[in-house]
């Protein structure tokens, strides 16, 4: 009986791991072809893979989020891209990844989501989408004061906001400054974003 039951808990142990595995090449592969998109359908192939990987593992959040980080960039380069149906599709995909687990990570997503929004529009939608954009941050921060990303982000909403209202680059700077030293002990687990700080440096050099 008790060699019956070892060789039932192998099996799962093994079964386990070759699904473990299975998953992280998926992710690999994924990030890569993420990595390399140029162009709005490429992210958003990208996306799909990713929301299809988040579907079949139903315990995984970072599929979701990469899905919605990979959207976010679709956002940014494409001037032609509907921003506000984008966006509505980036904060779907948050809401899936919040609901197998909340952190600061998925609020940079949803942070550039409302940021872009805001952008169609910033003198009318700001008291909106900017006040979101914002609030993701916040609530980033409550969540893990130490990520990189979050303070790299609010530096560049600070660089972005007119200097009588708050901004520009002398107050982005110490924001940039914080991003870039946190990121000098920053160290993402595998399979976790890792992105933010060659983007930090760039942003404080032109604050100089």
């Amino acid at each position: 009986m008790k060699k019956t039951i070892l060789a039932f808990a192998l099996l799962v142990a093994i079964t386990a791991n070759a699904q473990n595995e299975k998953y992280v090449t998926v992710m690999q592969k994924n990030i890569v072809l993420m990595d390399s998109a140029k162009s709005t359908q490429d992210f958003q192939s990208a996306a799909n893979a990713f929301e299809r990987v988040g579907d079949a593992e139903k315990t995984q959040w970072l599929p979701y989020y990469y899905a919605g980080l990979a959207l976010a960039r679709a956002g940014w380069i494409d001037k032609n891209l509907d921003k506000d149906a984008n966006s509505a599709k980036i904060n779907a995909l948050c809401d899936k990844a919040e609901a197998i687990e909340k952190n600061a990570e998925i609020c940079t997503i949803r942070n550039m989501a409302a940021t872009q929004q805001m952008l169609v529009d910033p003198q009318t939608r700001w008291q909106t989408y900017g006040q979101s954009a914002s609030a993701a941050l916040e609530e980033g921060i409550k969540l893990d004061p130490n990520n990189p990303r979050l303070y790299y982000l609010q530096g560049m909403n600070v660089f972005g906001t007119p200097e009588a209202y708050g901004g520009g680059k002398k107050n982005a700077k110490p924001i940039f400054e914080k991003a870039v030293e946190l990121f000098k002990s920053f160290q993402a687990k595998p399979l976790y974003p890792n992105w933010g700080q060659n983007e930090a440096a760039r942003m404080l050099a032109q604050c100089q």
